[in-house]
């Protein structure tokens, strides 16, 4: 199968459980509300290295933030609910909070919840006070600039990590355009990040290594300068790979990501769309591409 020339391999993205939560961050300008969005979102790429994945979205246009201001949603990804109400408590707390004019709300409709703002209402020593709006129940934490209004709990819930595809394209300068447009295309979809730099990675992963206690390594089988060296998966004249990676609150949500970034992908230089997978033992979600595009 090929579009615009560019062959689609016969191969599916493995994609596997995690658990998920979308926050609505506001502040007094669209400026501070997605400083602040980023600042909690921040070093959240890989779940093997950053202890969650995350990332920001723009709020639908219909959707109205709880306190009537300009507004981002960030998503984060975790691998337990435990470790998701440890790094919500943190983000919020360091990357929220901190951040003038900032108020954080939740933005999953869910019934699992983990406590943060019940947890960082302590920050106020004693000066907080609760109110309720619209059924939830928020605190106010005086600070410096006024007041930081965080939410009691916010929702998790069962989530899809780790849908992936690769762009291998002729030159470097071919598949980081091409991943380039396809990650651009991609942002329109609600509910899905794309957690690494740029939402691209270079540095795609193996579940194996030849050094005792290193788990990961470079995908090797996908490294141009190696090629040589190692049983390749590359077919003559690749010499660059860009990798996209894909969370979303829902299944659909990472198909139709996956799906628009595929054909966004397929642009003069780039020689082939495959993607990564462990034979099915990874995870239960199997993403075919050729039945991605058909779509």
């Amino acid at each position: 199968m090929r579009i615009n020339g560019v062959e689609i391999e016969d191969t599916f993205a493995e994609a596997f459980e995690m658990w998920g939560a979308r926050v609505v961050v506001t502040a007094c300008t669209p400026h501070w509300a997605l400083t602040a969005a980023q600042a909690a979102t921040g070093f959240a790429t890989s779940i093997i290295g950053c202890g969650c994945e995350a990332g920001t979205n723009d709020l639908p246009a219909d959707e109205q933030t709880p306190d009537g201001r300009p507004g981002v949603a960030a998503l984060f990804f975790t691998t337990s609910r435990q470790s998701m109400e440890v790094q919500l408590l943190q983000r919020v707390g360091q990357g929220v909070m901190t951040s003038p004019t900032s108020a954080c709300y939740n933005g999953l409709a869910t019934g699992e919840r983990v406590k943060v703002g019940g947890k960082l209402r302590y920050f106020g020593d004693g000066f907080q006070s609760s109110k309720w709006l619209e059924g939830r129940r928020l605190w106010r934490v005086p600070v410096m600039d006024g007041e930081f209004v965080v939410e009691e709990s916010f929702g998790v819930g069962k989530a899809v990590g780790g849908g992936n595809f690769f762009i291998l394209g002729e030159s470097l300068e071919a598949a980081l355009g091409a991943a380039e447009a396809a990650v651009a295309a991609m942002r329109a979809v609600p509910g899905v990040i794309m957690p690494f730099p740029g939402g691209i990675v270079r540095s795609g992963s193996k579940v194996s290594s030849r050094y005792k206690g290193q788990h990961v390594s470079s995908n090797t089988p996908y490294c141009p300068t190696i090629r040589p060296l190692v049983k390749t998966a590359l077919p003559e004249g690749v010499e660059a790979v860009q990798e996209i990676v894909i969370d979303g609150l829902e299944e659909e949500a990472v198909r139709e990501a996956m799906r628009i970034g595929i054909r966004e992908a397929c642009l003069p230089g780039v020689v082939r769309i495959s993607a990564g997978n462990y034979g099915g033992t990874l995870g239960r979600y199997r993403f075919h591409l050729r039945e991605l595009v058909h779509a």
